[in-house]
Protein backbone atom coordinates (compact mmCIF):
# COMPACT_ATOMS: atom_id res chain seq x y z
CA UNK A 1 0.00 0.00 0.00
CA UNK A 2 2.84 2.58 0.82
CA UNK A 3 4.31 1.67 -2.45
CA UNK A 4 1.39 2.05 -4.39
CA UNK A 5 0.68 5.83 -2.32
CA UNK A 6 3.97 6.74 -3.44
CA UNK A 7 3.95 5.78 -6.90
CA UNK A 8 0.59 7.49 -7.13
CA UNK A 9 2.45 11.14 -4.86
CA UNK A 10 4.83 10.92 -7.62
CA UNK A 11 2.40 10.48 -10.73
CA UNK A 12 0.60 13.78 -8.75
CA UNK A 13 3.60 15.31 -8.46
CA UNK A 14 5.23 14.85 -12.22
CA UNK A 15 1.58 15.92 -13.22
CA UNK A 16 1.54 19.36 -11.52
CA UNK A 17 5.01 19.69 -12.54
CA UNK A 18 3.79 19.15 -16.34
CA UNK A 19 0.84 21.87 -15.49
CA UNK A 20 3.02 24.54 -13.96
CA UNK A 21 5.51 23.87 -17.12
CA UNK A 22 2.63 24.62 -19.29
CA UNK A 23 1.52 27.40 -17.14
CA UNK A 24 4.75 28.80 -17.39
CA UNK A 25 5.44 28.41 -20.84
CA UNK A 26 2.02 29.93 -21.93
CA UNK A 27 2.99 33.06 -19.88
CA UNK A 28 6.21 33.46 -21.49
CA UNK A 29 4.28 33.17 -24.69
CA UNK A 30 2.61 36.13 -23.71
CA UNK A 31 5.99 37.80 -22.12
CA UNK A 32 8.14 40.28 -23.74
CA UNK A 33 11.55 38.94 -22.91
CA UNK A 34 14.33 41.54 -21.87
CA UNK A 35 17.89 42.07 -21.99
CA UNK A 36 18.88 40.61 -18.75
CA UNK A 37 16.56 37.66 -19.48
CA UNK A 38 13.94 38.91 -17.42
CA UNK A 39 10.29 39.06 -18.67
CA UNK A 40 7.54 41.47 -18.80
CA UNK A 41 3.72 40.77 -18.97
CA UNK A 42 1.97 43.14 -21.57
CA UNK A 43 -0.26 44.50 -18.39
CA UNK A 44 3.15 45.81 -16.95
CA UNK A 45 4.04 47.51 -20.06
CA UNK A 46 0.94 49.11 -20.47
CA UNK A 47 1.06 50.41 -16.99
CA UNK A 48 4.56 51.39 -17.64
CA UNK A 49 3.80 53.28 -21.16
CA UNK A 50 0.79 55.06 -19.02
CA UNK A 51 3.36 56.54 -16.02
CA UNK A 52 5.80 57.88 -18.63
CA UNK A 53 3.22 59.30 -20.77
CA UNK A 54 1.72 61.11 -17.75
CA UNK A 55 5.31 61.84 -16.34
CA UNK A 56 6.72 63.51 -19.84
CA UNK A 57 3.30 65.01 -20.99
CA UNK A 58 2.87 62.96 -24.67
CA UNK A 59 -0.10 62.79 -26.38
CA UNK A 60 0.07 59.75 -28.25
CA UNK A 61 3.17 57.19 -28.58
CA UNK A 62 3.89 53.98 -29.89
CA UNK A 63 5.74 51.04 -28.77
CA UNK A 64 7.21 48.18 -30.74
CA UNK A 65 9.44 45.77 -28.98
CA UNK A 66 11.71 42.81 -30.70
CA UNK A 67 12.54 39.87 -29.90
CA UNK A 68 14.62 37.12 -31.76
CA UNK A 69 14.52 39.38 -34.12
CA UNK A 70 11.25 39.27 -34.61
CA UNK A 71 7.74 41.86 -33.48
CA UNK A 72 6.83 40.80 -29.89
CA UNK A 73 4.65 43.33 -28.90
CA UNK A 74 3.00 46.19 -30.87
CA UNK A 75 0.81 48.68 -29.10
CA UNK A 76 -0.35 52.65 -29.09
CA UNK A 77 -1.46 54.33 -26.66
CA UNK A 78 -2.65 57.82 -26.41
CA UNK A 79 -4.63 60.25 -28.84
CA UNK A 80 -3.30 60.87 -32.69
CA UNK A 81 -6.40 63.91 -32.35
CA UNK A 82 -7.12 65.31 -28.75
CA UNK A 83 -9.83 67.76 -30.36
CA UNK A 84 -11.82 64.84 -31.89
CA UNK A 85 -10.61 62.08 -29.13
CA UNK A 86 -9.16 59.94 -32.08
CA UNK A 87 -7.30 57.08 -30.96
CA UNK A 88 -3.90 56.90 -31.97
CA UNK A 89 -3.46 53.36 -33.91
CA UNK A 90 -0.88 51.52 -34.73
CA UNK A 91 -1.57 52.55 -38.79
CA UNK A 92 -1.58 56.10 -38.01
CA UNK A 93 0.28 57.98 -40.80
CA UNK A 94 3.20 60.11 -38.69
CA UNK A 95 6.14 62.13 -39.66
CA UNK A 96 9.45 59.51 -39.34
CA UNK A 97 11.82 62.96 -38.94
CA UNK A 98 15.16 61.46 -39.06
CA UNK A 99 14.56 57.93 -38.87
CA UNK A 100 13.91 58.86 -42.23
CA UNK A 101 17.71 58.87 -42.73
CA UNK A 102 18.27 55.18 -41.62
CA UNK A 103 15.77 53.93 -44.17
CA UNK A 104 17.77 55.88 -46.97
CA UNK A 105 20.67 54.41 -46.01
CA UNK A 106 18.98 51.17 -46.57
CA UNK A 107 18.02 52.21 -50.14
CA UNK A 108 21.45 53.38 -50.94
CA UNK A 109 23.29 49.96 -49.78
CA UNK A 110 20.68 48.00 -52.08
CA UNK A 111 21.94 50.52 -54.48
CA UNK A 112 25.49 49.34 -53.57
CA UNK A 113 24.67 45.31 -54.00
CA UNK A 114 23.48 46.43 -56.84
CA UNK A 115 26.68 48.33 -58.07
CA UNK A 116 24.19 51.56 -58.78
CA UNK A 117 26.58 53.28 -56.02
CA UNK A 118 30.27 52.73 -55.18
CA UNK A 119 30.89 53.35 -51.38
CA UNK A 120 33.63 55.99 -51.96
CA UNK A 121 33.38 57.16 -55.41
CA UNK A 122 33.48 60.55 -55.50
CA UNK A 123 29.59 61.70 -56.06
CA UNK A 124 30.54 64.59 -58.45
CA UNK A 125 31.67 62.02 -60.52
CA UNK A 126 27.70 61.31 -60.87
CA UNK A 127 26.77 64.04 -61.66
CA UNK A 128 26.48 66.13 -65.02
CA UNK A 129 27.71 69.08 -64.39
CA UNK A 130 29.68 70.37 -61.57
CA UNK A 131 28.28 70.42 -58.24
CA UNK A 132 28.18 74.52 -57.88
CA UNK A 133 26.20 74.48 -60.92
CA UNK A 134 23.42 73.17 -59.31
CA UNK A 135 21.43 76.30 -57.54
CA UNK A 136 21.12 74.52 -54.24
CA UNK A 137 24.67 74.31 -53.83
CA UNK A 138 26.28 77.36 -55.55
CA UNK A 139 27.24 78.19 -51.85
CA UNK A 140 30.19 75.82 -52.42
CA UNK A 141 31.53 77.87 -55.67
CA UNK A 142 35.56 77.55 -55.44
CA UNK A 143 35.86 75.58 -52.72
CA UNK A 144 37.17 72.53 -54.27
CA UNK A 145 37.01 70.25 -51.32
CA UNK A 146 33.15 69.41 -52.81
CA UNK A 147 35.45 66.73 -55.00
CA UNK A 148 36.20 64.86 -52.17
CA UNK A 149 33.15 63.73 -50.82
CA UNK A 150 32.01 59.85 -51.06
CA UNK A 151 28.59 58.51 -50.92
CA UNK A 152 30.17 56.73 -47.08
CA UNK A 153 30.51 60.81 -45.98
CA UNK A 154 27.49 61.39 -46.79
CA UNK A 155 25.82 58.47 -44.68
CA UNK A 156 28.52 58.57 -42.04
CA UNK A 157 28.01 62.35 -41.46
CA UNK A 158 31.69 63.00 -41.64
CA UNK A 159 31.23 65.44 -44.82
CA UNK A 160 32.32 68.47 -42.34
CA UNK A 161 28.76 70.69 -43.45
CA UNK A 162 26.33 71.74 -41.05
CA UNK A 163 22.91 69.76 -40.21
CA UNK A 164 21.01 71.69 -42.31
CA UNK A 165 21.82 75.50 -43.59
CA UNK A 166 18.36 77.32 -42.62
CA UNK A 167 19.94 76.75 -39.01
CA UNK A 168 23.22 78.79 -39.53
CA UNK A 169 23.29 82.74 -39.16
CA UNK A 170 24.60 83.38 -42.79
CA UNK A 171 21.75 80.71 -43.89
CA UNK A 172 25.04 79.25 -46.37
CA UNK A 173 26.06 76.32 -46.89
CA UNK A 174 29.79 75.55 -46.56
CA UNK A 175 32.86 73.12 -45.15
CA UNK A 176 33.76 73.27 -41.19
CA UNK A 177 35.74 70.81 -41.26
CA UNK A 178 37.96 69.22 -43.89
CA UNK A 179 35.29 66.38 -45.74
CA UNK A 180 36.36 62.92 -44.02
CA UNK A 181 37.87 64.66 -40.48
CA UNK A 182 35.12 64.02 -38.17
CA UNK A 183 31.79 63.55 -37.19
CA UNK A 184 29.23 66.24 -37.82
CA UNK A 185 25.87 65.22 -37.86
CA UNK A 186 24.60 67.06 -41.53
CA UNK A 187 21.07 66.76 -43.02
CA UNK A 188 22.88 68.38 -45.85
CA UNK A 189 24.96 65.52 -46.80
CA UNK A 190 21.98 63.11 -46.46
CA UNK A 191 19.89 65.53 -49.18
CA UNK A 192 23.10 65.66 -51.26
CA UNK A 193 23.00 61.51 -51.11
CA UNK A 194 19.16 61.88 -52.58
CA UNK A 195 19.94 63.94 -55.14
CA UNK A 196 23.13 61.29 -56.02
CA UNK A 197 20.97 58.50 -56.00
CA UNK A 198 18.19 59.91 -58.19
CA UNK A 199 20.18 61.55 -60.72
CA UNK A 200 21.96 58.12 -61.29
CA UNK A 201 18.93 55.96 -61.34
CA UNK A 202 16.71 58.61 -63.30
CA UNK A 203 13.83 58.15 -60.98
CA UNK A 204 12.17 59.76 -57.95
CA UNK A 205 13.34 59.24 -54.70
CA UNK A 206 9.77 57.84 -53.74
CA UNK A 207 9.94 55.99 -56.34
CA UNK A 208 13.37 54.14 -55.31
CA UNK A 209 11.99 53.66 -51.76
CA UNK A 210 8.73 51.52 -52.83
CA UNK A 211 10.10 49.25 -55.45
CA UNK A 212 13.39 48.61 -53.03
CA UNK A 213 12.09 48.56 -49.41
CA UNK A 214 8.15 49.15 -49.00
CA UNK A 215 6.93 46.76 -51.43
CA UNK A 216 9.64 44.47 -50.62
CA UNK A 217 8.88 44.51 -46.64
CA UNK A 218 4.74 45.00 -46.67
CA UNK A 219 4.88 48.48 -45.74
CA UNK A 220 1.80 49.64 -47.21
CA UNK A 221 1.10 52.92 -45.66
CA UNK A 222 4.58 54.58 -45.80
CA UNK A 223 5.59 56.76 -48.68
CA UNK A 224 8.28 59.62 -48.63
CA UNK A 225 5.55 62.31 -49.53
CA UNK A 226 1.74 62.41 -48.47
CA UNK A 227 -0.62 61.12 -50.27
CA UNK A 228 -4.69 60.95 -50.38
CA UNK A 229 -5.36 57.83 -48.62
CA UNK A 230 -3.65 58.82 -45.65
CA UNK A 231 -6.24 60.91 -44.61
CA UNK A 232 -8.59 57.75 -42.97
CA UNK A 233 -5.47 57.92 -40.21
CA UNK A 234 -3.29 60.59 -39.38
CA UNK A 235 -2.11 62.38 -36.37
CA UNK A 236 -1.35 65.40 -35.74
CA UNK A 237 2.00 66.63 -33.78
CA UNK A 238 1.59 68.39 -30.79
CA UNK A 239 3.88 70.73 -29.49
CA UNK A 240 5.08 71.33 -26.13
CA UNK A 241 2.33 72.99 -24.57
CA UNK A 242 0.14 69.83 -26.18
CA UNK A 243 -0.93 72.24 -29.02
CA UNK A 244 -1.67 70.99 -32.53
CA UNK A 245 0.55 71.13 -35.46
CA UNK A 246 -1.63 69.53 -37.45
CA UNK A 247 0.10 66.71 -39.78
CA UNK A 248 2.73 67.32 -42.20
CA UNK A 249 1.22 67.13 -45.59
CA UNK A 250 4.62 67.24 -47.82
CA UNK A 251 4.54 67.11 -51.33
CA UNK A 252 8.34 67.12 -51.92
CA UNK A 253 10.28 64.21 -50.86
CA UNK A 254 13.03 64.65 -48.44
CA UNK A 255 15.95 61.74 -47.45
CA UNK A 256 16.80 63.42 -44.30
CA UNK A 257 13.18 63.61 -42.79
CA UNK A 258 10.15 63.67 -44.73
CA UNK A 259 9.04 60.22 -44.92
CA UNK A 260 5.69 59.39 -43.74
CA UNK A 261 4.73 55.94 -41.80
CA UNK A 262 3.22 54.57 -39.49
CA UNK A 263 4.38 52.05 -35.99
CA UNK A 264 3.38 48.95 -37.97
CA UNK A 265 5.16 49.87 -41.39
CA UNK A 266 8.56 51.08 -39.60
CA UNK A 267 8.62 48.22 -37.40
CA UNK A 268 8.58 46.00 -40.30
CA UNK A 269 11.90 47.91 -41.05
CA UNK A 270 13.48 47.78 -38.04
CA UNK A 271 12.69 44.01 -38.14
CA UNK A 272 13.74 43.10 -41.23
CA UNK A 273 17.50 45.06 -40.77
CA UNK A 274 17.44 43.28 -37.21
CA UNK A 275 16.51 39.92 -38.47
CA UNK A 276 19.53 40.34 -41.61
CA UNK A 277 16.29 40.55 -44.34
CA UNK A 278 17.76 43.92 -45.68
CA UNK A 279 20.03 44.64 -46.80
CA UNK A 280 21.51 41.71 -47.84
CA UNK A 281 24.26 39.76 -45.53
CA UNK A 282 27.39 41.59 -47.23
CA UNK A 283 25.97 45.37 -47.26
CA UNK A 284 24.10 45.24 -43.49
CA UNK A 285 27.60 44.14 -42.36
CA UNK A 286 28.73 47.66 -43.88
CA UNK A 287 25.82 49.69 -42.64
CA UNK A 288 26.42 48.78 -39.43
CA UNK A 289 29.98 49.02 -39.32
CA UNK A 290 32.14 51.60 -37.42
CA UNK A 291 33.07 54.24 -40.21
CA UNK A 292 34.03 56.88 -37.58
CA UNK A 293 34.96 56.71 -34.24
CA UNK A 294 33.06 59.64 -31.79
CA UNK A 295 34.85 61.62 -29.48
CA UNK A 296 32.18 64.63 -28.89
CA UNK A 297 31.08 65.83 -25.82
CA UNK A 298 27.34 65.99 -27.64
CA UNK A 299 25.32 65.30 -30.48
CA UNK A 300 24.03 68.89 -30.96
CA UNK A 301 24.97 71.54 -31.74
CA UNK A 302 26.59 69.33 -34.52
CA UNK A 303 29.50 71.90 -35.16
CA UNK A 304 30.16 71.84 -30.97
CA UNK A 305 34.12 70.75 -30.75
CA UNK A 306 33.57 70.16 -27.01
CA UNK A 307 35.43 66.35 -26.65
CA UNK A 308 35.39 63.84 -23.87
CA UNK A 309 36.29 60.37 -22.99
CA UNK A 310 32.85 59.14 -21.73
CA UNK A 311 31.96 57.17 -24.31
CA UNK A 312 35.24 55.54 -25.17
CA UNK A 313 34.26 52.42 -23.09
CA UNK A 314 31.18 51.88 -25.21
CA UNK A 315 32.94 52.75 -28.36
CA UNK A 316 30.43 55.16 -30.02
CA UNK A 317 30.71 55.05 -33.43
CA UNK A 318 28.49 56.05 -37.03
CA UNK A 319 27.66 53.12 -39.47
CA UNK A 320 25.99 53.89 -42.72
CA UNK A 321 22.66 56.11 -41.59
CA UNK A 322 23.17 54.47 -38.05
CA UNK A 323 24.48 55.18 -34.53
CA UNK A 324 26.58 52.25 -33.16
CA UNK A 325 27.67 51.08 -29.74
CA UNK A 326 28.93 47.90 -27.55
CA UNK A 327 27.56 46.81 -24.18
CA UNK A 328 27.99 43.52 -22.50
CA UNK A 329 24.88 41.97 -24.93
CA UNK A 330 26.94 43.13 -27.92
CA UNK A 331 26.80 45.62 -30.55
CA UNK A 332 23.91 47.97 -30.33
CA UNK A 333 22.56 50.19 -33.29
CA UNK A 334 20.28 53.37 -33.02
CA UNK A 335 18.56 56.24 -34.62
CA UNK A 336 16.78 59.34 -33.43
CA UNK A 337 13.74 61.62 -34.93
CA UNK A 338 13.37 64.63 -33.99
CA UNK A 339 11.40 67.27 -35.68
CA UNK A 340 8.08 69.84 -34.37
CA UNK A 341 5.58 68.19 -32.71
CA UNK A 342 7.48 64.25 -33.50
CA UNK A 343 9.63 62.36 -31.42
CA UNK A 344 11.36 58.99 -32.40
CA UNK A 345 13.70 56.28 -31.43
CA UNK A 346 15.16 53.30 -32.07
CA UNK A 347 17.86 51.28 -30.59
CA UNK A 348 18.46 47.17 -31.45
CA UNK A 349 20.91 45.07 -29.98
CA UNK A 350 22.62 42.95 -32.75
CA UNK A 351 23.53 39.62 -30.96
CA UNK A 352 20.49 39.46 -28.60
CA UNK A 353 18.14 40.32 -31.65
CA UNK A 354 16.52 42.24 -28.86
CA UNK A 355 15.41 46.19 -29.54
CA UNK A 356 12.57 48.91 -29.01
CA UNK A 357 11.03 51.31 -31.27
CA UNK A 358 9.10 54.56 -29.59
CA UNK A 359 7.37 56.99 -31.85
CA UNK A 360 5.56 60.05 -30.28
CA UNK A 361 3.48 62.52 -32.12
CA UNK A 362 4.42 64.70 -28.81
CA UNK A 363 7.27 67.47 -28.97
CA UNK A 364 7.99 65.99 -25.43
CA UNK A 365 8.51 62.58 -26.39
CA UNK A 366 12.43 62.69 -26.04
CA UNK A 367 10.96 62.55 -22.17
CA UNK A 368 9.94 59.43 -22.43
CA UNK A 369 13.12 57.14 -23.90
CA UNK A 370 14.97 56.74 -20.63
CA UNK A 371 12.18 55.71 -18.62
CA UNK A 372 10.87 52.82 -21.52
CA UNK A 373 14.36 51.78 -22.34
CA UNK A 374 14.96 51.06 -18.69
CA UNK A 375 11.99 49.34 -17.87
CA UNK A 376 10.64 47.85 -21.09
CA UNK A 377 13.99 46.14 -22.32
CA UNK A 378 16.61 46.57 -19.23
CA UNK A 379 18.79 49.06 -21.25
CA UNK A 380 20.76 51.51 -19.49
CA UNK A 381 23.12 51.43 -22.03
CA UNK A 382 22.07 54.05 -24.53
CA UNK A 383 24.00 56.98 -24.68
CA UNK A 384 21.02 59.10 -24.26
CA UNK A 385 22.97 62.05 -22.92
CA UNK A 386 25.23 62.13 -25.60
CA UNK A 387 22.33 62.75 -27.42
CA UNK A 388 21.07 65.85 -25.14
CA UNK A 389 17.81 63.40 -23.98
CA UNK A 390 17.84 63.47 -20.16
CA UNK A 391 17.92 60.92 -17.90
CA UNK A 392 14.85 59.18 -16.00
CA UNK A 393 16.05 60.35 -12.97
CA UNK A 394 16.16 64.12 -14.38
CA UNK A 395 12.61 63.66 -16.02
CA UNK A 396 11.38 62.25 -12.64
CA UNK A 397 12.91 64.93 -10.93
CA UNK A 398 10.72 67.64 -13.11
CA UNK A 399 7.36 66.33 -12.34
CA UNK A 400 5.33 67.71 -10.02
Amino acid sequence: MRIIKTIIARILCVALATLLAAATLRAQQHSVKRLDGSRIMPAEIDQTVAHWMTVARVTGVGIAIFNGGKIAFLKTYGERDTEKHLSLTPDSIMTCASLSKSAFAVLVMELVRRGVIALDKPVYEYLPKPLPEYDNYADLAGDERYKLLTMRMLLDHTTGLPNLRRFMPDKKLKFYYPPGSRFTYSGEGILLGQMVVETVTGKPLNDLMHEYIYNRLGMTRTSMVWEPRFEDDFANGYDEDGKSLGPERRDKASAAGGMQSTLHDYARLVQAVLSRKIPPKKERAMMLSPQIRINLKHEFPSLDDETTTENDSIRLSYGLGWGLYWTPYGEAFFKEGHDEGWRHYVVCFIQARTGILIMTNSSNGEDLYSGLLENLIRDTFTPLEWEGYKTTQEVDSGHP
